[in-house]
């Protein structure tokens, strides 16, 4: 399981296993979708798997999360998408009715994030041999000229920005899962940012880099841009937006909410000039309103994420084993 989980096991089995078997510069970069010049047009390519449990969670279902994962992967190359393919792998037994409530889901995500679902394939294994819904989305988006955004851009001096609250969608999952109750409903943060993104490269296309902080959270997407830039970055602890319900349930658990999965957030690595008017755009729209600016890229520690503690003391922030949280989208 851990080799699923977005973090070291994870990069083991991609290096290991699967760059050797395809290897190609294109798939060189390891980014969240590959960037492609086809027939003069430059396209980001992305696909995902969605094997989330329970299907459904509060603020979001499978569905939705099928659509806007795959949207996300695309708009963090700055991309905007255009169409999806859908392919669901059914376990004999589920009900019709709860692959139509899926299937409706997604249909409604893909009109509130702009795109097509424009072909598809359906398989059924038997009884056992699934977990009721699979759902494997593919997608296509065109890039803008002059954008280049890539983890291996970040430069000593960007800022770095969060685009809101952290945690919410991986501690709403297994709340639901595990039938615990923390006081207040905790919902997922699921969304679409590709029209935020939008928003931020209309006030410059000199965003380094975008990463959508999904399995392994904030602290395994840090680490990935670290070392692929060969930069360091540091955090500031107090500015990392954490909501009080999350707080509490990940002391309750012994979570660190660095670590837990987001579907709606991103994390955007900006050069200083361009900060001020990106952060302002951003929290100018309602997919960013909670837009804070949370540290900086630096030449120190090459490859490393440090957080400056509360305390006046810091702490290194690695690259997660393998999930906290398996089974989150």
């Amino acid at each position: 399981m851990g080799h699923g989980g977005g973090g070291a096991l994870s990069a083991e089995l991609i290096e290991q296993v699967f760059a050797p078997a395809y290897g190609n510069a294109l798939l060189a970069g390891l980014t969240d979708s590959a960037v492609l010049h086809l027939g003069g047009a430059r396209l980001a390519l992305s696909t995902d798997s969605y094997v989330v449990r329970p299907l459904f969670f509060p603020g979001g279902c499978l569905g939705d999360l099928a659509v806007n994962g795959t949207v996300n992967d695309l708009a963090m190359s700055g991309a905007r998408p255009a169409y999806l393919s859908a392919a669901f792998v059914l376990e004999e037994g589920v009900a019709l009715s709860v692959v139509e409530r899926v299937a409706r889901a997604m249909g409604t995500a893909a009109e509130t994030a702009g795109v097509t679902i424009a072909t598809g394939d359906t398989k059924v294994v038997e009884a056992g041999h699934g977990d009721g819904v699979y759902v494997t989305t593919a997608g296509v988006g065109l890039v803008p000229e002059r954008v280049d955004i890539r983890p291996q851009r970040a430069r000593p001096g960007d800022v770095v920005i969060v685009s809101g609250p952290i945690g919410l969608h991986g501690v709403a999952v297994l709340s639901v899962r595990e039938g615990l109750e923390f006081g207040v409903e905790i919902a997922s943060d699921t969304a679409p940012l590709a029209d935020l993104v939008a928003t931020m490269l209309d006030v410059t296309p000199e965003i380094h880099v975008l990463r959508d902080p999904t399995r392994g959270g904030l602290a395994a997407s840090l680490n990935e841009i670290a070392r692929a830039s060969g930069t360091g970055v540091r955090l500031s602890e107090r500015a990392v937006p954490v909501p009080d319900a999350v707080a509490n349930a990940c002391g309750f658990l012994g979570l660190d909410p660095l670590y837990v999965a987001n579907e709606g957030r991103l994390v955007a690595f900006v050069p200083p000039a361009d900060a001020e008017a990106v952060l302002a755009a951003m929290r100018a729209h309602p997919q960013g309103a909670g837009a804070v600016v949370v540290g900086e890229c630096v030449a120190e520690h090459p490859g490393m994420v440090v957080v400056a503690t509360g305390l006046g003391g810091t702490r290194v922030v690695d690259l997660p084993l393998g999930e906290q949280l398996p089974r989150i989208c």
